[in-house]
């Protein structure tokens, strides 16, 4: 089945209401797209932000007319006979072959693979995470998640036990049960974030190391030889004092989520409890690693 769509743009206080009255005109899904490369690096807990030019991307079935549409959508105030759009015909694909096709094999340090389940696996004698993307962050194609599973890579984890601090897909916490780890612990605010950990360690056969904890419930006494946390730069800050008191004397810790500039200011804040290196860096992205005074 073809598709047309039309596409547009707006700017971010209009963009949500226009999305929602073109379905109310039968549009099947909408889409905002940023129209000006315009990055949103860390939104405040429970925001959504849009990007001053938002295009706005709504789907219809092929035969549907969508000129009265647009002359409606022309003499709105927002547009006042302005409106920029383009109408194009979409050609049908199988999409979730497409979809699909998108995701390798990806190295990460010496020994690590992360492996889609569809994919062969490249090398059957190294360590190999088979996980899909899905709806919880972290699949290693993100520079934050791969600067932190190179470092897990470079360290010997044999007995280990390792805390992943914002699981979200479980990836850095799989990853250190198949590098060697003795025990995991995952940790999460979102419920979805702690089923797919649970689904991805059991993919690899390590679901009986992992522990899994909501935020909320997580023991006040727990302590491990290693921490890892990708969040975001402002949860690192505010949840700092937590985090050191999860990591044993002399433990390791590593911190990503953030971006190159936040890097010096938060690696002095952690300089409190922890010895710190000197910041990693992958693109706009870093990495701060220390060790527990």
């Amino acid at each position: 089945m073809a598709w047309i769509q039309l596409r547009f743009h707006s700017d971010k206080e209009h963009a949500e209401t226009l999305g929602d009255w073109l379905m109310e005109q039968g549009s099947l899904s909408i889409t905002l797209e940023d129209g000006q490369d315009q990055p949103i690096f860390e939104p405040k807990l429970g925001e959504t932000p849009l990007w001053n030019d938002t295009i706005v991307i709504a789907l219809f079935e092929a035969d549907w007319d969508l000129n009265p549409i647009v002359a409606e959508m022309q003499a709105m105030p927002e547009f006042n006979g302005k409106l920029n759009y383009k109408i194009e015909q979409i050609e049908d694909k199988d999409w979730v072959r497409e979809w699909m096709d998108n995701f390798h094999p990806i190295q990460f340090g010496k020994r690590l693979w992360i492996c889609p389940s569809w994919r062969d696996i490249p090398d059957p004698n190294a360590i190999n995470v088979i996980l899909d993307p899905g709806l919880a962050f972290g699949t290693g194609t993100h520079p934050t998640t791969a600067l932190c599973l190179e470092w897990l890579d470079g360290l010997d984890l044999a007995q280990s036990e390792v805390i992943d601090f914002g699981c979200g897909s479980g990836i850095l916490a799989v990853a250190a049960l198949k590098l060697g780890a003795k025990q995991v612990v995952g940790i999460d605010i979102d419920y979805q974030a702690i089923e797919a950990s649970k689904a991805n360690a059991e993919r690899n056969n390590c679901a009986e190391q992992l522990s899994l904890y909501l935020t909320e419930q997580t023991p006040t006494d727990l302590k491990a030889e290693v921490l890892v946390a990708n969040i975001l730069a402002g949860p690192l800050r505010e949840l700092a004092p937590q985090i050191a008191s999860h990591v044993k004397q002399g433990g390791k810790l590593a911190l990503s989520g953030l971006l190159k500039e936040q890097a010096i200011e938060l690696a002095e804040h952690y300089s409190q409890w922890f010895e710190m290196d000197e910041p990693s860096h992958k693109e706009d992205w870093s990495r701060l690693t220390g060790v527990r005074k």
